[in-house]
């Protein structure tokens, strides 16, 4: 059985499909009244992704495509150096974190080249090569299998991995930050093993440029009562930083 939160994204990752859903087809899937399809519809609709129509919805807002990694590479480069270098001043001897894979958190390893005592674990392939010599650094790779497209180990073999540990704080890339449907990434493997970093840690800090404030991808990490810190650019917009100081969020901003 589904619970609301699960049903709400297998409906949105219908409407990303096919463009539209009706009540009936839903009710009959899912095994639940047709009130409650209604009330999850217009959830969706209260976070500008569906259209509420006559028996049903249509899509609104589509999630973006992904990009590989080397096109995410080259995107808003200055900004997430700046993130990276304030990222790494939350880092402190003695701490055991997790460094998500992204090129927004590969900068926060770069940031750590002299740090000393840290141990990181990280399913991130390139981040792994980028503090693999670095003396004051343990690290630690979850097994798993190689996503080539994100450069990121994934799958029930990284998952199992985490559950040995307990960390002090994750340091999260995301795909899309959107204030009522959460953290998203594009990938439903890489959602599933993000959640589990979420859930073996004690603080969790969003590392985003501020592009991603605003876009919802396909598969939702986390809502934002999970979230510490959100690390980001000046370009964020005055609704964000209102809607984050609502919620409790500390914002920092890397100038």
């Amino acid at each position: 059985m589904r619970n609301t939160t699960q049903r709400r994204e297998a409906i949105l990752q219908q409407l990303t499909r096919k463009g539209s859903v009706q009540v009936n087809d839903l009710v009959q899937e899912f095994g639940v009244s047709a009130v409650t399809i209604r009330n999850d519809l217009s959830a969706l609709e209260s976070q500008g992704l569906a259209s509420r129509s006559h028996g049903g919805a249509t899509l609104t807002r589509t999630p973006p495509p992904e990009q590989s990694i080397r096109q995410k590479d080259a995107i808003n480069q200055e900004q997430k150096d700046r993130i990276g270098a304030l990222a790494a001043t939350l880092v402190q001897e003695g701490d055991n974190i997790i460094i998500d894979s992204g090129t927004t958190t590969i900068s926060l390893a770069r940031h750590l080249r002299e740090a000393n005592g840290v141990t990181v674990m990280t399913n991130g392939l390139n981040i792994a090569w980028e503090l693999a010599d670095t003396a004051g650094v343990e690290l630690i790779l979850t097994g798993g299998l190689l996503r080539k497209q994100s450069l990121s180990i994934q799958g029930s073999q990284a998952e199992a991995t985490l559950q040995a540990y307990n960390f002090d704080k994750l340091f999260l890339g995301v795909d899309g930050f959107d204030l009522q449907f959460g953290v998203t990434t594009h990938h439903e493997a890489e959602a599933s093993l993000n959640h589990k970093m979420v859930e073996r840690a004690k603080k969790i800090i969003v590392l985003t440029d501020a592009s991603k404030f605003g876009r919802v991808s396909l598969h939702r990490i986390v809502q934002l009562d999970r979230v510490d810190t959100v690390i980001t650019d000046a370009s964020i917009s005055q609704e964000y930083r209102e809607g984050l100081q609502k919620l409790g969020i500390e914002l920092l901003i890397a100038d």
